[in-house]
């Protein structure tokens, strides 16, 4: 699958995506671009979005997209390492159009 990390997507979670390749919005040169923009140009070359803006099912359209969609509630490295697992599954098990949100407030599970 290709996916797209947006901004705030801690860029070592790549390194857990085997299988997967993995491209940041700063290294397409989209940095900038607004959400809706985003959405668009990644629709057009990426099978999933990995985004930390919890707002976006608010602000944007996300109904009959392509684009899979994965919403991280937090930026913080380490707390996204304590919950690879459930990352990386969320991932793979993504089909186009699916709009996944993470919690990350329940506990770790063991």
């Amino acid at each position: 699958m290709r996916v797209l990390f947006d901004q705030g997507s801690p860029v070592p979670l790549r390194d857990a995506l085997t299988g997967h390749t993995v491209s940041t919005a700063y290294e397409m040169g989209w940095e900038r671009m607004k959400n809706g923009e985003l959405l668009a140009a990644a629709e057009a070359s990426f099978d999933c979005l990995v985004t930390t803006d919890q707002n976006l099912r608010y602000q944007q359209n996300i109904v009959g997209r392509h684009l899979a969609i994965l919403v991280l509630f937090t930026t913080s490295w380490p707390k996204i390492r304590a919950r690879l697992p459930e990352i990386v599954n969320a991932v793979d098990a993504l089909r186009p159009g699916d709009f996944v949100e993470l919690d990350f407030w329940s506990p770790i599970p063991r």
